[in-house]
């Protein structure tokens, strides 16, 4: 019995007696997704060199990691059910850089797909899982850290631009610069991932339980899962834009080198890092739903300065501007949901938040592919424009249901 002290808090009871370590190994998840598809993305311009893609034949390729992902985050939250959110995260922490090292052995595109898809996989599987434990440490803690959790995801994407882009100007490979960054992270993967709560936290919160049957992937799309999904893809849609596009914007509309194509996403990272650092604490003052107003109007002005802007220069700071104003939008959508979830009779934190994850998951990496065939067709800084319209009429809309 659960004393109703205990029920009264707002993050729920408490599951597992978590370590001084808990915490930072939750958010050391997300340093290793962050810090893996920052040093794919400001790649980006070299592999599609090293292939000899257009914008189009890229944006195809962009679409392979986009199905194995959905399929996997499908999967995600009866696998959390069954075994918890802790064991997926300690495989996908593995699994994850090594998939990134397979793109840097690509020698050829089929190679270069396989790579993509086996990514796409591990993306999908540790994205759904880490969110989850961030949820079920909440809940232990009763109090938010999901905006320091994606601190880490900001911090391992801001570390990652920043050495690719010391990489390319040392005239790195990519297969040696990816070698590197797997080499490093499977280290950190295994000794952070002893450090996470056991599975048992996850039941004990109702994620899973012997008599609950499996939740199917038709199943739970209320009003506000659909709502806040549609809200949470179009922002990762812009993110998404930044992170394949931004570097091949500031080198082919704008001139930049390739060294300097990507400090547009290290200024994004280093920004949207800073805002989740603070973003705890500013919730707790003005509450989630003014905050992430705020940040929406912000992440508005951001993307506008990028589409206006006719030198590099001014582009980068208009990317650091929009990081600051995304960083807080994925980070409470996301607690949100999981929380919805925990709370509900009917699913689980794992299985709202792998429904949500498939909407933004298909902006994040879809997104880019649509991004692709537009610029193909109307130009790269036009195509930004009819972004910056969308993000600015769906966060309208969207964000009064946080």
């Amino acid at each position: 019995m659960v004393s109703s002290e205990v029920k009264a808090s707002p993050l729920g009871p408490e599951p597992a007696h978590p370590t001084p370590w808990t915490r930072w190994a939750t958010a050391a998840a997300f340093l290793v997704t962050g810090l893996v598809l920052a040093s794919y993305f400001v790649r980006v311009p070299s592999l599609k060199i090293k292939y000899g893609f257009t914008d189009g034949e890229l944006g195809l390729f962009f679409v392979l990691p986009v199905v194995t992902g959905l399929f996997a985050m499908q999967a995600t939250g009866n696998l959390v059910a069954r075994f918890g959110s802790a064991p997926v995260i300690r495989v996908t922490m593995v699994g994850l850089p090594l998939s990134l090292a397979g793109i840097g052995f690509a020698d050829n595109r089929w190679q270069f797909a396989l790579a993509l898809l086996l990514f796409g996989i591990f993306d999908g599987l540790i994205d759904v899982s880490m969110n989850a434990h961030a949820v079920t440490v909440e809940r232990a803690l009763r109090r938010p850290i999901m905006n320091s959790c994606h601190a880490g995801w900001s911090i391992g994407a801001m570390a990652g631009a920043a050495l690719g882009a010391l990489a390319i100007k040392a005239d790195l490979s990519p297969t040696r610069h990816f070698l590197l960054i797997c080499g490093f992270l499977l280290l950190l993967g295994l000794f952070t991932g002893r450090h996470l709560l056991p599975a048992a936290a996850d039941r004990s919160e109702g994620y899973a339980t012997e008599t609950k049957p499996k939740v199917r992937w038709y199943e739970g799309w209320t009003p506000r899962v659909v709502l806040l999904g549609v809200t949470g893809t179009v922002v990762l849609v812009a993110e998404g834009a930044v992170g394949n596009w931004g570097g091949v914007f500031l080198h082919d509309e704008l001139g930049a080198t390739l060294a300097t194509a990507s400090l547009g996403y290290l200024a994004f990272s280093v920004f949207q890092a800073a805002g989740r650092l603070v973003g705890d604490r500013i919730q707790e003052r003005v509450g989630a739903g003014r905050l992430i107003r705020w940040g929406g109007v912000v992440a508005v002005v951001g993307l506008s300065i990028v589409v206006l802007s006719p030198v590099p220069s001014v582009a980068v700071a208009g990317f650091a501007v929009l990081g600051v104003g995304m960083s807080v939008l994925v980070p409470l959508i996301m607690s949100a949901v999981g929380h919805s979830g925990a709370e509900s009779g009917d699913a689980n934190a794992a299985a709202a938040l792998a429904k949500v994850q498939t909407l933004t998951y298909s902006g994040m990496l879809l997104g880019p592919v649509l991004v692709g065939w537009s610029a193909s067709g109307i130009g790269l800084t036009l195509t930004l424009a009819v972004l910056l319209a969308v993000l600015a009429l769906t966060l309208v809309t969207g964000l009064r249901r946080i």
